[in-house]
């Protein structure tokens, strides 16, 4: 008889239709098993479903690099176009050139972004430690280039504050290293002459200063087209938005503080290194009491002119066509006064001096340099392609039009490379000047032309005008582009009641590129958004599910209300993938949420069982051994839909959790596995099969939980079996005689 009913349970496993048969001659065990269930949940009607995998395609790496090849090397004429139009978008879209409808609004962008560049582009430099022509250079050639190969129609590539920042860095850096001293700080530029990276020959500090910044951006170039020929656009990802905010709000606190000097009108050394915010800011209070009244009252002044009209412009952006040029204005207007009043020779007041006009002959970057500026220049690369890809996909996606990131990774990477032999340091997409652009009509990036063409008229013949022009404005129209940076402190409580992780990372990420330096603040940034994510996957959510009435949906019994329990069975949820840095804490929440410990309950069985054993004279009880410990469920459902993939010690987890419930009589199942945990679990020998040998792996928690009431309910009816069986002694003859 009980070979019998073995057969029958096997086919019931494997055959819907004989399990119905069963169940209809067994109705009466079968309401006692199964309570009240309605018709659509008796486990009667359970279907294990099964799907068939594609056959895995043969990978071959060797075939795939000589297909690649193939593919580059090919040179046909249906290969070289597309190669240039790609390399070149303005190739595809510049044939397509609406003047009737674009022109007008490029024209427009571009004169109001280049009348605003050239104050910026002067005091980008100073901040650069350049001398204020090679701003206006840096400005007219990216543009130009950026044109050709950018994929983007808004973005205005150019010097930028925070770029400026880490270059003036990287410059005083190495002219401290090659003897040059604030004090000898000559503005003359010297003809092209060969100098070598000590110091000595024919070039001046000003002259040093520009062959290290494009010896940088020379590296930094190199460095962006790699990473866009090599398509690792990815990298970017990890510089998240918090740690980016972060760290432009930190940037704007140090260029603040770099740029009081020329507020105040004092000569202070500029501090490099850890703590050299916090040094600047003792040196500013020491030597306060030779503050240059001219340059501070000019300062003060020109603060209470354009900070109110660029509150204006920004408040009514939406009513007004164009913002008013105020910064434009206060430079002529400052310029002018300067020059009538004298104020270089009568107040002792630090102006812009001579800026030449025309251009330069071009010249090579000094490789002397490269092995000292390789470190600088990555983060530099870094930081310039995650501006300029983030403004672009940003108002790619405000516009409608599609951006491709590494294109626009090698195309800022060409803004860098090329310009360097033209006297040129890094840049990237500027957000200010890129705001404006977009806010002031745009259309594509011909406006790009036309703020170049400005710029043209200012090296030609505009430049020597701004000799009298003071560096306490152009330390003024710095520090007022940095209002959106420090505005960021703003939104912190915001920030805090959304994610405190990221308010972490920012407030992170903001005092250590502050207090110690901008490129290991970054780097910490890096690494605590990295341990952040390792946080979240370490210690994530964990609950039991319970079941929405009438329904198939599983959820959370902590979140939703009326949600009931299915008898004997406990659903729980890991909201996490499975890997070696949480697997300890899987096992301490499933024990704590469960309420059953299998080890200890297993252990714990061992030694009653033992002294049961002892007391019986060493002799082996069968009912101690053939009855497992019990426990309040027989099944436990695994739910792995948040679980993106396991890792050996994952797997290693699901086993022994398998093995230790199986040893009190608990099943465990698993639900929701993706293809590849299911692949996972097939490779890595994981044991939890059914008796007719069918994983125990379903597609959704509801097939999960009627194989488990099916099963629970047919282990009832053996061992009902069973008993009766031991009880009849009919039954037992009529075996043994079997």
């Amino acid at each position: 008889m009980t070979a019998t009913f073995h057969g029958c349970l096997l086919s019931c496993l494997s055959s819907p239709g004989a399990m119905e048969d069963t169940s209809s001659q067994k109705s009466g065990q079968s309401k006692d098993a199964l309570g009240s269930l309605t018709p659509e949940e008796s486990p009667a009607n359970f279907i294990h479903v099964k799907l068939e995998e594609y056959e895995p395609a043969d990978f071959s790496t060797k075939e795939l690099i000589l297909k690649k090849a193939r593919e580059v090397c090919t040179c046909s004429h249906q290969t070289i176009i597309p190669f240039f139009c790609q390399l070149f978008p303005v190739l595809d879209w510049l044939p397509h050139y609406n003047v009737k409808t674009q022109l007008l609004g490029d024209v427009i962008s571009g004169l109001l972004v280049g009348i605003v560049a050239i104050p910026q582009s002067i005091s980008y430099s100073i901040l650069a430690n350049q001398d204020p022509i090679y701003g206006i250079y840096t400005n007219f050639f990216c543009n130009i280039i950026y044109v050709a190969m950018a994929t983007s129609r808004h973005n205005f590539v150019g010097s930028f504050g925070v770029l400026c920042l880490m270059i003036g860095q990287s410059v005083n850096r190495h002219l401290q290293l090659a003897g040059y001293s604030e004090d000898n700080a000559g503005s003359s530029l010297v003809g092209n002459s060969s100098f070598s990276s000590n110091g000595t020959g024919a070039c001046d500090r000003s002259c040093y200063a520009i062959t290290v910044a494009l010896s940088l951006s020379f590296l930094v170039g190199l460095y962006q087209i790699l990473l866009g020929v090599l398509q690792l656009g990815f990298v970017a990802v990890y510089l998240s938005e918090p740690l980016l905010s972060g760290f432009v709000t930190s940037s704007s606190l140090t260029i603040i503080t770099s740029q009081m000097k020329y507020l105040l009108g004092l000569k202070i050394p500029r501090h490099e290194g850890v703590g050299s915010f916090i040094l600047t800011w003792v040196d500013l209070f020491r030597y306060i009491q030779n503050t240059n009244i001219c340059d501070l009252v000019t300062s003060l002044v020109a603060l209470a002119i354009i900070v109110p009209v660029k509150e204006i412009n920004d408040r009514y952006k939406e009513k007004m066509k164009a913002p008013f040029l105020i910064e434009l204005l206060v430079v002529i207007v400052a310029t002018v006064i300067s020059y009538y009043f004298n104020f270089e020779e009568q107040y002792k007041s630090a102006v812009c001096g001579d800026i030449p006009t025309g251009f330069r002959k071009p010249t090579l970057p000094d490789i002397n340099l490269f092995s000292s500026l390789a470190v600088d220049a990555l983060p530099i690369a870094v930081i310039g392609f995650a501006m300029t890809v983030s403004l672009a996909e940003i108002f790619g996606k405000k516009h409608g039009y599609a951006v491709r990131a590494n294109q626009e990774m090698i195309a800022i990477g060409m803004c860098n490379l090329i310009p360097s032999f033209f006297y040129c340091f890094a840049s990237s997409a500027a957000l200010t000047k890129t705001l404006l652009k977009e806010s002031t009509g745009t259309q594509t990036q011909v406006s790009g032309l036309v703020t170049s063409l400005v710029l043209l008229l200012v090296l030609l013949w505009i430049a020597p005008l701004f000799y009298s022009l003071q560096t306490s404005i152009l330390g003024v129209v710095t520090i007022v582009n940095l209002r959106g940076g420090l505005r960021k402190f703003c939104d912190t409580p915001c920030m805090w009641q959304l994610s405190k992780l990221d308010t972490v990372v920012w407030w992170t990420t903001m005092l250590s590129s502050t207090l110690i330096t901008t490129e290991i603040g970054l780097l910490v940034g890096v690494c605590v958004a990295l341990l952040c994510v390792i946080f979240r996957t370490q210690r994530p959510r964990a609950m039991l599910l319970g079941k929405v009435s009438n329904t198939q949906i599983y959820e959370d019994q902590s979140t939703y209300k009326q949600l009931s329990s299915i008898a004997n069975i406990k659903i729980f949820r890991f909201e996490s993938s499975l890997y070696y840095a949480n697997k300890d804490y899987f096992k301490t929440v499933l024990y704590q949420k469960t309420g059953v410990n299998p080890v200890l309950m297993a252990a714990k069985h061992q030694r009653v069982e033992a002294q049961a054993n002892a007391d019986m004279g060493n002799s082996k009880s069968f009912f101690a051994d053939a009855c497992p410990p019990s426990t309040d469920m027989h099944t436990l459902i695994l739910d792995c839909g948040a679980m993106q993939f396991i890792d050996t010690m994952g797997l290693s987890v699901l086993k022994e959790t398998h093995q230790d419930y199986k040893k009190i009589g608990v099943q465990v199942l698993l639900a929701n596995c993706n293809p590849s945990i299911r692949h996972r679990l097939r490779e890595g020998g994981w044991s939890g099969e059914t008796n007719s040998g069918g994983q125990l792996a379903f597609h959704s928690i509801h097939n999960a939980v009627q194989f488990a009431e099916q099963s629970y309910h047919v282990q009832q009816e053996e061992s009902k079996e069973k008993k009766n069986a031991l009880l009849d002694p009919e039954d037992l003859n009529f075996q043994v005689s079997l």
